[in-house]
């Protein structure tokens, strides 16, 4: 680390050294790392962000960019526009406890910044021909704040072949594959029997059927905006269609929508069986391929294989994975990084690793917790969002509510000058899911809602937690137009 380029504790840019301010490193611009650097009191830290991608994406609404109901910047928060802030756009894989330096791989593709990318070695992508400039940055203060990465089980052809929902442009890829297949499937079929290789209604019904792998709040949103799109938006251009859309949701576990108590998960069910969108609970999917004919060289379609379907195989247009996560590269790579605490000390240690998630271990405080030491902490390094686990707390689900609490709590704590006066808490404000159709379903402690009066709940709680006034503004007037002139099906 001492032969590469290092960004010492001075003035970044050049200049005297700057030792009014304390440098507190964050490597994330997800829920944690952008909340916490938004809430830092600049004036009181510098704040140094460290992410591959230069914004923030209000995730609870993905979905909608990916059916066009929303516009893609209307849910991005560009991390440069923090006031005093500093930002490196890169991959850290590596860090030095001892010498508190972060080593940061430079990222020089475009396209990697926007999309999920699962396929890793290192704690950045490995992509052929695309090397940045690795350099290092010293810190006063560490906060990993990297979140995790879409789990595919090891399930033969995930990678290649399912689309992801986790950044901006899985939204956009989603989108273009949605309305290619509606293009494709398009023509008058009386005009396609005089060509050889055209589709037949087999075809259609293969290539129009859409699949989503996993029934937690993502899927069943996704879903829900797919079936809006069709059958408001695409329905009177391509009628002669609908006959052959299937919307079709699997899960692995014996419920959709777990963490609602089962009058919602019912209602929820109930709602999407009168849209005609299909849930295939306690399915165990082995497999997805490219179909081997001419059908999957042209068009793209897919085979999923299943446990439950023996030899025989499903057809689809397109797959969305929205299964769960796994840990980020980084995590697992720090995890078994050794190293020691002191001079005087003999023995090398290590962080501590929860053995169900592969997260890292945290005290009440949320600093990084020593392997095998009995309350020993990294004092300067905090551990929040996804690849957090703290063991005060009972397993806390891997949500932008928990992440932004965390980040909330961790910087008030630190602008009151480091105190650490009370440990976490986590507050449940309640679990929102889009149904389709203007229904929704809301849990809380205080009360459970379902249809309308949900979805006007769903609204205004994902309104009211826009990072910006500018997105305030955007998301309405996107959601009006939408409402008056319909979704946006142009294909770019």
């Amino acid at each position: 680390m001492l032969s590469i380029k290092t960004w010492p504790l001075t003035d970044m840019h050049g200049g005297e050294p700057n030792r009014k301010k304390e440098r507190v490193v964050i490597l994330g611009s997800g829920w944690s790392g952008y909340t916490f650097a938004q809430k830092l009191d600049s004036a009181k830290y510098e704040r140094v962000v460290i992410s591959p991608r230069s914004y923030f994406v209000f995730t609870p609404l993905l979905a909608s960019t990916a059916v066009g109901t929303l516009e893609f910047r209307s849910i991005l928060e560009p991390i440069r526009r923090l006031p005093d802030i500093d930002f490196f756009q890169g991959w850290a894989h590596d860090i030095d406890f001892n010498r508190k330096t972060v080593l940061v791989e430079a990222n020089t593709a475009d396209d990697l910044a926007s999309k999920t990318v699962v396929s890793t070695t290192g704690g950045r992508p490995r992509i052929p021909g695309i090397k940045g400039e690795d350099f290092a940055i010293s810190y006063d203060k560490l906060i990993i704040a990297c979140g995790a990465y879409s789990q595919t089980f090891g399930i033969e052809g995930v990678r290649q072949h399912a689309h992801f929902l986790r950044d901006i442009g899985d939204a956009r890829r989603i989108r273009l594959r949605v309305l290619s297949l509606f293009e494709q499937c398009s023509h008058r079929r009386d005009v396609e029997t005089t060509r050889a290789g055209s589709l037949t209604d087999d075809d259609r019904r293969h290539l129009l059927h859409f699949a989503i792998v996993g029934g937690g709040p993502t899927g069943i949103e996704f879903a829900a905006e797919l079936h809006d799109l069709i059958y408001e938006d695409l329905a009177p251009i391509y009628p002669d269609l609908l006959e052959f859309v299937r919307i079709t949701v699997y899960d692995i576990a014996p419920k959709v929508l777990p963490m609602f108590d089962q009058a919602l998960t019912n209602y929820a069910m109930d709602t999407f069986n009168r849209h005609g969108i299909k849930i295939c609970t306690e399915h165990h999917l082995e497999r997805i391929r490219l179909d081997d004919g001419a059908l999957g060289t042209e068009h793209g379609a897919l085979r999923i294989s299943a446990k439950e379907y023996g030899k025989n195989e499903i057809g689809a247009g397109l797959v969305v994975w929205s299964t769960g996560l796994m840990q980020n590269p980084l995590i697992e790579r720090l995890t078994g990084k050794e190293f020691t605490l002191a001079e005087s000390d003999a023995d090398p240690t290590h962080l501590a690793r929860d053995p169900k998630t592969g997260g890292l271990v945290t005290d009440a405080y949320l600093r990084a917790r020593i392997e095998g030491l009995e309350g020993k902490v990294l004092k300067d390094v905090f551990v929040i969002g996804d690849c957090a686990v703290t063991e005060s707390e009972p397993a806390l689900p891997k949500t932008a509510q928990v992440a932004s609490q965390q980040a909330v709590y961790l910087a008030k704590q630190l602008n009151r000058g480091n105190t650490m006066a009370k440990p976490f808490k986590f507050r449940n404000w309640g679990t929102l899911t889009y149904l389709g159709g203007w229904k929704a379903i809301h849990q809380s402690s205080a009360d459970n809602l379902r249809g309308w009066v949900a979805w006007i709940v769903w609204r205004g709680a994902y309104l009211t937690k826009s990072m910006s006034t500018r997105n305030k503004i955007m998301v309405p007037f996107y959601w009006f137009v939408s409402w008056v002139f319909g979704r946006d099906i142009s294909r770019f």
